[in-house]
């Protein structure tokens, strides 16, 4: 199934899904389990139509079985609690995230300590204090990992590899956002041993993120790298930014290279939410979260728009290209 496609198969999930989690609910048969899905996102993301695609593929019927109903922030991370109670409000059975980033999942537990709750993204949920342990999560939450964190330095050094002679990385991030340092550590680190030097732009705000980025011209960086989380819409500047100034950029997600930007390198999010689909089957089977163990996502994916190449004057190396696992045309 193409990207393009699965976009608009997820445009039935978020309109049915509000619907049943709200006043439809009652017209359909009890064994509907109900799924609230948080996203920081501007709609469904790839791991929420993975995760419908996998439970589809175990056997579960949409609409019969169970039902996804979608919350999204368009990117304002302050509201993830608010929609996050209304998701616990509207009677949800089974809480899941995104695959934006650990702001979702902690605004999930704290929303409710008794509705089972699976995350699908974050690098360390123990540091994050969503579980126990990876083995033994307890309370209610279990999920799987994206290993971002530990991507960061691949990511770097598939960025000089696709733009050989950059020097100047510009890195714009939200200043008040405390799970940022965690990659912004790794980002350090990788840029030292790359000989690269990594321009941090920390921004307050989505408007002051809008004028940085709208400042900035091909003769002060290199290249733009995204920061992890979608908070102030900082990827979408980017992207218009790269874009406009011919600035070669690389992402987090492979929404934002469909959009324009030169490259993404991360978990393959469709691929993370059917592996998730798993965990949810085992809850709606009767085990609890505390007693599943966290696991790994083992998929990764390099992505790479060739018409935002060849607009920057880029020919890709033939090293990279063996690599490159999805093409944008």
């Amino acid at each position: 199934m193409t990207s393009v496609s699965r976009r608009q198969l997820v445009a039935g999930v978020v309109v049915a899904g509000a619907e049943l989690l709200g006043r439809g609910v009652m017209a359909q048969s009890r064994r509907l389990v109900k799924i609230g899905a948080l996203s920081e996102s501007w709609g469904p993301t790839p791991a929420i139509v993975g995760l419908r695609d996998g439970l589809i593929d175990v056997g579960y019927r949409e609409n019969e079985d169970f039902v996804i109903g979608v919350r999204f922030t368009e990117g304002r991370p302050a509201e993830l609690p608010m929609a996050a109670r209304q998701l616990v409000e509207r009677g949800a059975d089974i809480l899941v995230t995104g695959g934006g980033g650990v702001h979702e999942a902690k605004a999930l537990q704290a929303a409710t300590d008794r509705i089972p709750i699976v995350f699908m993204s974050g690098s360390d949920p123990v540091q994050a204090g969503l579980v126990q342990s990876m083995a033994r999560p307890g309370g209610n939450v279990t999920g799987v990992t994206d290993l971002d964190v530990e991507l960061a330095p691949k990511r770097l050094e598939l960025l000089r590899e696709l733009v050989p002679g950059v020097k100047r990385v510009l890195f714009p991030y939200t200043a008040a956002d405390p799970l940022v340092a965690s990659q912004l550590d790794g980002y350090r680190q990788a840029a030292r041993l790359l000989n690269l030097t990594l321009v941090e732009r920390p921004v307050h705000s989505q408007p002051e993120a809008e004028t940085v980025l709208r400042s900035v011209q091909k003769t002060d960086v290199g290249a733009i790298l995204s920061p992890r989380y979608l908070s102030l819409n900082i990827p979408g500047f980017i992207v218009e930014t790269g874009l406009r100034e011919r600035i070669p950029t690389m992402l987090h997600a492979s929404f934002h290279v469909e959009q324009g930007g030169l490259a993404s390198y991360a978990a393959d999010l469709h691929q993370l939410g059917r592996q998730s689909a798993r965990l949810v089957q085992r809850i709606m089977k009767g085990a609890r979260p505390a007693d599943i163990p966290v696991e790994r996502t083992t998929r990764f994916e390099l992505v790479v728009n060739r018409k935002t190449a060849a607009a920057l004057g880029l020919k890709i190396p033939p090293e990279v290209l063996l690599r490159v696992d999805r093409f944008i045309d």
